[in-house]
Order: C-alpha cells, then structure tokens, then sequence
C-alpha cells in the first residue's frame, strides 16, 4: 500500500490473504511470509523505521503488517491471475449447468457447450463478483442464441382449505405448473413448478394473506427431465437388436423371466396377462414376425406359445401403492374432478392419454401413459412436454 509519499509491501500467501480477510485464518504465521515490511518484496529492500514511524505511527512490523493485510492491495502474478480468471469462469459455466435447462426438452446442456457458448457471446468474468451472480446475468445474453432457460423449482405448498381457490388463481398469474393437488379436511396441499425468481413473492403471498398458515417446502431446487435408467436402456438395445435380426430366442423355462402360455395344436392361445402390450402370434406366424423360433408341428403334440414381454411397470414406488384409478383422462371419477379439468390438456393436445391414480398415505400420485404405446412417462410435465411435441410433430407435417 501507498502511504506517506511511500511505498510499503509484506511477504505474504495469496489464498490466505484471502481466508484472512474472510475471517477464515486466525494464524497470522499462516498468512505472512515474514513479518518484516518491505518497500520492495522482489528486490528484498526492506522499509526503515523513520519511514514507518512517519507513514504510520509505529516502528511495531507486527501491526503495521495487520494493517497492510487489512487495507493492502493484493499483487498477484499473470500466471495466477490467469488461473483465477480460468477458474472463475469454469464456476460460471458449472452454475449455469447446475442450474438451467433446454425449455423444449427440460435436460440440462453439457458444461463443455455452456463454455462455448460463453466464449461465443465474449463473456469476460468480473473478479469482483460471485460466479452465481455472474451466470444470471450472461443468461439473458444466452437466451439470445440458443435456447436455455433456469430450471422451475418445485415447492410443495399447504393452505388453508377456505383459500384454495385464491391460490389456485394465484399460481396460474405465475404461469405455475401444478402437478398435483389434494384437498384435506384441514387444509389443500399443492405440488408445484415455479421460476426461482417467484419464490420470494410467492413466500411473500403466503405470509401476508393466510394469517400465518401457509406452509411452502422446498422440495427440488432444480427440476430436470430424467434419462432412461441403465436397465431399461439394455432392455430395449437388446429387444431392437432381437427384432431388426430376426433371430430365433428360445427362453429356458427355468430360466423364463416371463412364463409362457400352453396351447394345443389347433386350439387358440390363451389370453395373455391385462399388463401385455402386444398380442401373441397366431399359430401360423412365422420367427420372423415374432422374433421367435418357430414351434414344431405334427399331427400330435404341444406347440409353446409365447406371451410377449410386459409392459415397464412405473416403478416400485408406484406398484407398491393401491390402483385408485386406471383409465382415459375424461372419465376420472367425480371425487378426482380438479384432477380431470387440470389433466384434460393433455387430451387437448393429443387425444388418448391415459391416468393411473395410487393411493399413497395421505396423498394420491398420478402416472400418465402414451396414447400410442401406452408407455408410461411418469408425472404430469414429463406427459405435457411430450404431449406437446407430438402437437406440433403433426402441425408441421
């Protein structure tokens, strides 16, 4: 630091300079090199006492150190200013990974194409500020580009039952997705996506118009669409690669995940289980059109009709729930009304959906299937989004 006309330096380690004045680092032997005051570190010129007793009161190094630390400037090399600054803007780049997603797709960019989108816009980091505040503001230079956007939060919300409407109306001046309601004696509970920069308004609301009985929790900080599980991907690699080759596949019977269906040469095949997708093949079907080695024929005997495989159950999570509901959309029953005008959308922009409701404690959870395959995709915006897709897919065709 400059100070009487003079020059006075200390030896010193940056990142605990840094802690130091963070309140971090206690240890003053942990930061300083020597607690000798210089006029030049580099050249070794160290300061006299007639030149600290004027600039500072006191030939004492110790507290003339503890001032140069407190009000110093921190001289840093071009090496490590260059790593700080390649650092700072890797943390920008994480941020905006961590925290935004493609809006078509809900899945969040790769961290190697946030980089290079940030050199594409010449983004330069500001020291100065933290690499979070840095990253909302190149967002909406982003947003010029290419198309990205902060992950929605989701809430879960309780109020009173008396204002269910007036949140109901609230949420939706928010452009809030609900993805589920339930209405309690005591109280409606709500499960919601919401931009981050509504939190504080809509705690706000809360507090101020429900005489301190609105609850908000936090339940993702970002929401983001799923990739398929490594089980399911190797599923369908292996049943695609079956099919495309026409390959013969007997199943051992004691090693059969899926049990198969006795018939006797000349009768029908047994129905197969209400969970199958597929119908069995008819007797005369050949291995090519089932994907399945041909059964022998001949005036006596039984041919082995296999069933196909099942359909993906939701998930443990759903299978071990009671069916409430399983059916289209527009016949859900009248004790699930809220749920059949919210979920009449999807209907709206692709016929043919499917709901299956489960009861889980206190709380029903809702799964949606594709009217195509009857897939199922999980939760409300997973099925909206792809609703959505498949509209314009046919708009454009």
């Amino acid at each position: 630091m400059k100070k009487a006309g003079q020059r006075f330096e200390v030896a010193c380690y940056r990142n605990k300079v840094q802690d130091w004045r963070a309140g971090i680092e206690k240890d003053l032997d942990e930061v300083l090199q020597s607690t000798s005051v210089f006029h030049n570190v580099s050249k070794g010129v160290a300061a006299k006492d007639k030149d600290l007793q004027a600039a500072f009161g006191t030939t004492d190094h110790t507290a003339i150190c503890l001032e140069i630390l407190a009000r110093g400037e921190l001289q840093v090399s071009e090496e490590e200013r260059k790593m700080q600054y390649e650092h700072l803007f890797k943390d920008v780049a994480s941020v905006l990974v961590d925290k935004c997603v493609n809006p078509e797709s809900g899945r969040p960019y790769t961290l190697a194409l946030i980089e290079r989108a940030l050199r594409d816009v010449h983004f330069n980091v500001d020291p100065k500020h933290s690499a979070k505040q840095q990253a909302l503001e190149v967002l909406p230079l982003l947003q010029k580009h290419f198309p990205i956007q902060r992950a929605r939060m989701r809430l879960k919300l309780s109020v009173p039952v008396a204002q269910h409407q007036e949140m109901v109306d609230k949420l939706k001046s928010y452009d809030a997705v609900i993805e589920s309601s339930d209405t309690l004696p005591q109280a409606a509970t709500f499960v919601v996506l919401v931009d981050p920069g509504l939190f504080r308004h809509l705690n706000t609301f809360l507090q101020s118009t429900m005489n301190g009985k609105g609850r908000m929790e936090v339940v993702n900080f970002a929401v983001m669409a799923e990739g398929i599980t490594a089980d399911a991907f190797a599923s369908e690699t292996i049943q695609t690669s079956t099919s495309s080759r026409g390959a013969a596949v007997v199943a051992h019977p004691s090693t059969s995940l899926h049990p198969t269906t006795q018939s006797a040469v000349g009768q029908q095949p047994s129905p197969l289980s209400p969970h199958s997708d597929a119908l069995a093949a008819p007797a005369g079907v050949g291995a090519a059109a089932t994907g399945l080695a041909p059964a022998a024929t001949g005036p006596v005997g039984a041919a082995a009709v296999p069933t196909a495989v099942p359909r993906k159950s939701p998930g443990p999570h759903m299978e071990a729930s009671p069916v409430v509901y399983r059916g289209p959309i527009s016949q859900l029953p009248e004790e699930h009304a809220s749920r059949r005008e919210r979920f009449a959308e999807l209907d709206e922009l692709q016929p043919g959906w499917q709901v299956e409701l489960r009861s889980k404690g206190d709380s029903v959870e809702a799964a949606f299937y594709t009217p195509d395959t009857g897939t199922c995709v999980g939760a409300y915006t997973n099925a909206r989004r792809m609703a959505l897709a498949a509209k314009k897919a046919a708009a454009a065709q």
